[in-house]
């Protein structure tokens, strides 16, 4: 049994030294290397103070600035350590009380509008945490953000097609605007 043990203990910690430092301090030193961006959680804002990441979505709820899809995550939104979809059918009465409670928001918060809301303004995504609205979801908005600004909506609508993404690769996705660079350029381009 002693001709066992030495070979186990060796092995354990061969493999806690592979496999517990040396293979973990390789990837972080790859990814701070070639991905620094995105080895740091992809943050907009300064270094000084970042003020959110732009794989997550934050809740904007003043008028002067775009909203994003509601969040899954309760009772803090956008929470990643609660993603995950609310596993409700297109017929559940839960889900269909929130998107129309959803909808009279958005009514109430520009009364003069009378097109269809997009939906991805109603539903969240099925993480729970997106930071992308279609672009049909920013220009339903350039209205009422622009009044709230005191800014013309074609100034507005502009901002919108400057940060609307195409698809990736150009074929794979959706185009997609991300609410916190927008709201963030709404903030520095347009004061």
């Amino acid at each position: 049994m002693a001709n066992q043990i030495k070979p186990a203990i060796v092995m354990l910690l061969l493999f806690t030294v592979l496999t517990g430092i040396a293979y973990p301090l390789a990837v972080t030193l790859i990814a701070q290397t070639v991905f620094p961006k995105q080895a740091n959680g992809s943050l907009l804002g300064s270094d000084e103070q970042p003020l959110g990441s732009e794989l997550i979505g934050q809740a904007f709820s003043r008028p002067e600035y775009f909203w994003g899809r509601p969040s899954a995550t309760s009772p803090v939104p956008y929470n990643g350590g609660a993603s995950g979809g609310s596993n409700q059918g297109p017929t559940h009465p839960a889900l269909t009380g929130a998107v129309l409670a959803r909808i009279k928001a958005l009514r109430d918060a520009d009364p003069g509008h009378s097109e269809a809301v997009p939906v991805d303004l109603v539903t969240a995504s099925a993480s729970g945490l997106d930071p992308h609205i279609s672009p049909a979801a920013a220009f339903y908005q350039v209205n009422r953000v622009a009044r709230a600004k005191h800014l013309p909506p074609d100034t507005v609508r502009e901002l919108v097609e400057r940060y609307t993404e195409p698809r990736q690769w150009g074929l794979l996705g959706e185009p997609r605007v991300n609410v916190l660079e927008l709201n963030l350029a709404l903030v520095r381009d347009l004061k």
